[in-house]
């Protein structure tokens, strides 16, 4: 589960963000900011936090767009341009070779499988399963929002594009290796 953390400034994101996007932005910018911060300290490499990286970029743009522009039409829009943003991050790390699954993964394998090919498929499919649910949660808030479809069928879709990636994450590594011992053998 320690996947789960790298999501809480975007979850405070959108729990202060409901009301204040402004403050919702600054509290996401500084949660994930104290996140880096310590996990640098106990010296995890930057390599292993693009995720991490990438939400500091995200809500530092949004923090300083918020308080210019209170009124900006892309409040509104907030859920989505966050939930796309993640998605343009996990395409964007698998264009580089370099899921952004695998520094969570990393965290806590041991470094021997690093570089095994089932330690590296398993984080690219994973990467891939949060890319696909990023993009389709992006593209249905945003048509949530242009058709006012209100705040329960966005919660759902939010809900749904967290819930189905995280089911697969806790349930893909353990089914791959075993299915990779069962091919070796």
């Amino acid at each position: 589960m320690n996947y789960l953390r790298g999501f809480i400034p975007w979850i405070a994101f959108a729990a202060v963000g409901s009301a204040h996007w402004q403050w919702g932005a600054v509290t996401a910018l500084a949660v994930a900011a104290w996140f880096f911060y310590n996990d640098r300290k106990r010296g995890i490499s930057g390599d292993s936090l693009m995720l991490e990286q990438s939400t500091i970029a995200f809500f530092a743009v949004l923090s300083i767009i918020a308080f210019a522009s209170p009124d900006s039409g892309l409040r509104e829009y907030g859920g989505a341009l966050a939930t796309g943003w993640l998605a343009l991050t996990a395409w964007a790390t698998l264009a580089v070779r370099r899921p952004f699954t695998t520094g969570i993964a990393k965290r806590q394998a041991p470094r021997e499988v690093w570089n095994h090919p089932v330690f590296i498929r398993i984080n690219v499919v994973l990467t891939t399963v949060w890319a696909a649910a990023f993009t389709l949660t992006a593209a249905g808030l945003a048509v949530i929002e242009a058709e006012s479809l209100g705040s329960a069928a966005s919660i759902a879709v939010q809900a749904a594009g967290f819930a189905i990636p995280a089911f697969i994450t806790a349930q893909y590594p353990e089914r791959a290796r075993r299915a990779a011992a069962q091919k070796a053998a």
